[in-house]
């Protein structure tokens, strides 16, 4: 049975990406040459109300590379895959090519 997690409030469902450990001609690669705490946006939730009952959506859309805090965030395990929960205010920022 598949199963769909869709995030509330000003939750973001990450799956972090695994860097190589080696490189296409079979060099190994240190483990701090790797270390990079990034992940992919799969799900968000629709956002946070202010104090004034506004909608302050999330900043981050699905399909976006983050860059994430080394600690935190809520591990959830779907089927065979590994995720983890941030909330909006968690993500240090996004990465582009």
């Amino acid at each position: 049975m598949a199963k769909r997690l869709i995030p509330l409030f000003n939750r973001v469902l990450v799956e972090k990406i695994v860097p190589p450990s080696k490189t296409n001609a079979g060099i190994l690669l240190p483990e701090k040459s790797t270390k990079l705490n990034s992940g992919k946006v799969i799900a968000t939730g629709p956002g946070t109300c202010s104090k004034d009952g506004k909608l302050i959506p999330v900043s981050v859309k699905e399909g976006d590379t983050v860059l994430l805090p080394e600690y935190g965030g809520s591990e959830v395990k779907l089927g065979d895959k590994e995720y983890h929960l941030y909330r909006d205010d968690d993500i240090l920022g996004t990465l582009h090519d």
